[in-house]
């Protein structure tokens, strides 16, 4: 399925170094990716296996200290502000923490409203800006009426994340990070924001790169899946040749650590 559709983003020897001397962590190693346009990508890995070191490097949030990222076939460029800027119309986020998402003295609107300023819809009139906040709103079962003139801290962390994806409707950009965005909400909502997730997807094609330790999830959503341990990328292709085939041991322990709950758990590993 994949070859017929064009690469979105793709990596060839993407590395980050942290510190220097003695004192120095390679946080990304080496690392190569092609994500195709449309399809949902998993970065599988445990805490400081570096995925979300390359989630950050993929924003542009850190620089790459080698190697190099290409944007819709060709070299990347954010060296300036304004390049930087433009790559972010194409380019979003949703991260884990919904909380420190937000700018504590910015009201919902500014929030909303500076999508659809950043969509080119600045000279919009306030009518039309006020249904665009309310369809993208509504799209994730919130009610414009009942957020208008509220601060991001008066909302659940569930009702954030939703908010995370209304701001994602109106920017519809051409790939989305997900950085473990259900990890600090319950499963009944969890449920809800991936099938959100999707549908956006499906709407309007976009790319979705999601980094997650949960390899039970990456293998029900996935259409690529990536398995990253200490900086590298141990074993990569579709779900049932990672996940049901596995070659790598690392991803061979990241299965097994999964609980089942028709068999007995084995805590001896623990």
């Amino acid at each position: 399925m994949s070859d017929k559709k064009p690469i979105c983003l793709s990596g060839k020897g993407v590395t980050k170094v942290f510190g220097l001397g003695a004192k120095k962590t390679v946080a990304v190693d080496h690392v190569d990716f092609e994500f195709y346009q449309g399809d949902l990508i998993s970065i599988v890995g445990e805490s400081g296996s570096g995925k979300t070191t390359i989630a950050k490097m993929l924003l542009g949030l850190i620089s790459v200290t080698e190697g190099e990222v290409s944007f819709l076939g060709k070299p990347r460029d954010i060296s300036t502000h304004k390049k930087k800027k433009e790559y972010w119309t194409n380019i979003q986020a949703i991260f884990q923490d919904p909380f420190s998402s937000y700018n504590v003295f910015s009201k919902i609107d500014t929030v909303l409203i500076d999508c659809i300023n950043m969509r080119g819809g600045k000279n919009f009139s306030k009518q039309k800006k006020i249904e665009m906040m309310t369809e993208a709103c509504s799209f994730v079962n919130l009610k414009y009426a009942e957020l208008t003139n509220k601060y991001p801290f008066e909302l659940s962390g569930g009702q954030m994340q939703r908010l995370m994806i209304a701001r994602i409707f109106l920017l519809k950009p051409k790939i989305l990070l997900a950085d473990e965005p259900t990890s600090m909400i319950d499963a009944c909502s969890r449920a809800t924001i991936l099938d959100m997730l999707m549908q956006l997807r499906d709407e309007i094609g976009m790319t979705i790169i999601f980094i997650t330790h949960d390899i039970g999830l990456a293998y029900y959503i996935s259409d690529q899946v990536y398995i990253m341990e200490h900086g590298k990328i141990v074993e990569n292709g579709t779900p049932d040749e990672v996940i049901l085939n596995p070659k790598a041991e690392y991803t061979k322990r990241l299965i097994s650590d999964v609980p089942k709950i028709y068999e007995e758990w084995d805590l001896s590993t623990v």
